[in-house]
C-alpha cells in the first residue's frame, strides 16, 4: 500500500470476451464490501505504462498479452480499509496471448505471499446491475 499522500500511478488491462471482462477481486474489510477491478498493478521508476501492464500480468497470472491498446488516464480518490487513496490510472485494452484463460471461470494468484486474491470472468450485465461492485466506477464509460 502506499505512504499516506502519495499519488500512485497505475496501469490496468481491460480484458473483454464476448459480454465478460476479466476482473480481479478485492475486499474492504472496513467497508466489508467485495469489489471488482481490471488487473494491473503499480508503474515502477524507469519503465512506460505499457510494459509494466505486460510485467504485471507475467508477475500476477503468468500471462502474455496482445493487441494492446491505449485507452486513456483515469484519476481515481477512493478510501480503502478507512484510508483515503489517489491513483492516476492508465488504462488498456488488451486479449490474452493463450486462449486457455479464456476457458478459465477463475484462478487464485498471489500479489504478495500473505496476499492471495482471485481473478474471475464477470459478465458486464451483472456489474451495470450493481450485483458486482465495479471500481472505479468510471470504469462503465469503457465498456
Amino acid at each position: 500500500m502506499n505512504k499516506a499522500g502519495e499519488i500512485r500511478v497505475i496501469v490496468l488491462g481491460l480484458i473483454r470476451h464476448g459480454g465478460r471482462i476479466f476482473l480481479s477481486e478485492g475486499y474492504d474489510p472496513v467497508k466489508q464490501e467485495r469489489f471488482y477491478r481490471a488487473l494491473g498493478g503499480g508503474v515502477e521508476f524507469g519503465e512506460t505504462s505499457r510494459v509494466a501492464l505486460q510485467r504485471e500480468f507475467q508477475e500476477e497470472i503468468q500471462a502474455d498479452l496482445m493487441n494492446i491498446r491505449y485507452l486513456g488516464c483515469i484519476e481515481n480518490l477512493f478510501t480503502f480499509n478507512g484510508r483515503q487513496g489517489h491513483e492516476i490510472i492508465q488504462l488498456y485494452q488488451c486479449d490474452f496471448a493463450d486462449s486457455k484463460f479464456y476457458q478459465l471461470e477463475s484462478l487464485v494468484f498471489s500479489e504478495s505471499p500473505n496476499h492471495k486474491h482471485r481473478a474471475l470472468w464477470i459478465d458486464i450485465s451483472r456489474l451495470k446491475s450493481g450485483e458486482f461492485r465495479l471500481v472505479p466506477e468510471v470504469f462503465f464509460d469503457y465498456l
